[in-house]
């Protein structure tokens, strides 16, 4: 509750309109549009108080880089780009700041009504960058401008509005590059746990500054916070994931190292302890066994 009023006080403070769905742990869903550097001050610091679990569709014109742990996607002018927060994620200006209209959503929004995540716009970053010509730039603008004008209509059914014309933006992307509609889906408990799992891992992401440290380190803790014991959820994961819970951990960890290394001047020090590790050396060791080369050469190639 303590969130959700400061939220709410951020909105009036900031003269912007509060979303009448606004209730953090069920249904959410805004429109912003950043076009100057203000509107981004106030978008930075409403969205820090946010759970790291809200869904990005953002529609961005200048020249930027998108940036994943293992790949750099180099934009232009236009682009339209679908943003998971389970897969690491940043956008670097490269002038002018850039012209950001986007949507943001979480899981809940959607309640009965599709799984958001199972499409493949969401699911890697193969498939959730787009660029576009002038003319598909402004035929998604209008997309979201029709988003935001349902939600500030007096219309009964407005949220089931706005959730169909966030399919319809999917589904134009989508068509645009010839996506499967959807990637396979698998049922039962296991899913459930391993979804929870991963949101638990991507929820401690990204680190922001080296007084940021993650909290859960070790399968067992994860388990724990599940409350389920350490063989049922190792044995849930490897069933969907065909990944030890010790895999997906090490390489989610070692993903946002390599962020780091690209884009912060944290010494390897900071990087280790931030990341969960007793011991820089540890860290040392457990990067070079896996991306093949120390985390100061990796920095060095990749500046």
């Amino acid at each position: 509750m303590k969130n959700l009023n400061e939220v709410i006080d951020f909105y009036k403070k900031k003269n912007l309109n509060i979303p009448d769905l606004f209730q953090w742990g069920t249904g959410y869903f805004d429109v912003m549009k950043i076009d100057t550097i203000a509107k981004r001050d106030e978008a930075i610091s409403l969205l820090s108080f946010s759970r790291k679990s809200l869904y990005k569709i953002k529609l961005v014109k200048g020249k930027c880089k998108c940036h994943y742990a293992d790949r750099t996607i180099e934009i232009d002018n236009y682009a339209l780009i679908f943003v998971n927060p389970m897969i690491l994620f940043l956008l670097e200006e490269m002038q002018e700041p850039v012209k950001e209209y986007f949507c943001i959503f979480n899981d809940d929004f959607f309640n009965n009504f599709g799984n958001i995540r199972d499409y493949s716009v969401f699911q890697n970053h193969e498939n959730n960058v787009f660029k576009l010509p002038e003319e598909v730039y402004d035929e998604f603008t209008a997309i979201l401008d029709r988003m935001k004008k349902e939600l500030s209509s007096n219309y009964e059914y407005k949220f089931d509005a706005v959730r169909n014309l966030v399919y319809e933006l999917i589904h134009k992307a989508m068509k645009m590059r010839g996506s499967h509609s959807k990637i396979p889906r698998v049922s039962g408990a296991d899913k459930r746990i391993t979804l929870l799992f991963e949101e638990l891992l991507a929820l401690q992401f990204p680190l922001h500054s080296t007084s940021d440290h993650i909290k859960l380190k070790k399968p067992k803790d994860f388990a724990e916070q599940l409350s389920i014991s350490i063989n049922h959820l190792n044995k849930a994961v490897k069933h969907i994931r065909n990944q030890t819970t010790s895999e997906i951990l090490t390489e989610r960890v070692l993903q946002e190292a390599k962020i780091l290394l690209k884009i912060t001047d944290w010494s390897v020090s900071e990087i280790a302890y931030s990341l969960g590790y007793e011991t820089p050396s540890r860290f040392i060791y457990t990067f070079r066994k896996n991306i093949g080369v120390p985390p100061l050469v990796y920095r060095a190639e990749h500046i």
